[in-house]
């Protein structure tokens, strides 16, 4: 019992030992954010949960009072045939987000030139297990969500933001 215990444990410190760490949001250059989308937009609400628990950015109700505003402009699900069976019936999908944003700041200077991201999954379909596919292709969505939540934040990571006229570097 102990040995197993020991040989579960032995992964576990050696990838806290190694400096292995889960992907975070910290090392936004930013105190505030106001994200500018469209309430239902799924991407946005994964960054809104992935920022709350950042200590270090704050979202707030306004793009006055941030320092950064991310607008996503167009956000676009597709779901393609992409091929049939010799009986005509679909036996695959192709599945696509779509997502267009930009990176201001409050005066409207562009901090991050505009960029489309764009991401596909493909999918098997069985007509016979509707009920599964359909949790599958709500799941390869939801990944897809993150996924774009996720090349936003670091966009946002990688922006040095300009110094203020009034403030002296040194």
């Amino acid at each position: 019992m102990k040995r197993r215990l020991f040989l579960a444990a032995v992964p576990a410190l050696l990838a806290a030992g190694c400096g292995f760490q889960l992907r975070r949001s910290d090392g936004i250059p930013f105190a505030t954010l106001y994200l500018d989308a469209p309430p239902s937009s799924p991407v946005a609400q994964r960054i809104r949960n992935g920022l709350t628990t950042n200590r270090k950015t704050r979202l707030v109700a306004t793009a006055s009072q941030a320092e950064a505003v991310v607008k996503i402009t167009q956000e676009a699900r597709t779901k393609v045939i992409l091929s049939l069976s010799g009986a005509g019936r679909v036996t695959e999908y192709r599945l696509g987000l779509q997502l267009s944003y930009s990176i201001d700041d409050k005066a409207g200077r562009t901090l991050a030139t505009p960029e489309t991201i764009e991401l596909t999954r493909d999918i098997t379909y069985d007509d016979t297990k509707v009920l599964a596919k359909g949790a599958e292709e709500q799941l390869l969505y939801r990944d897809m969500d993150d996924n774009a939540a996720q090349r936003i934040v670091r966009r946002l990571q990688a922006i040095k933001p300009p110094v203020a006229a009034n403030e002296h570097p040194g």
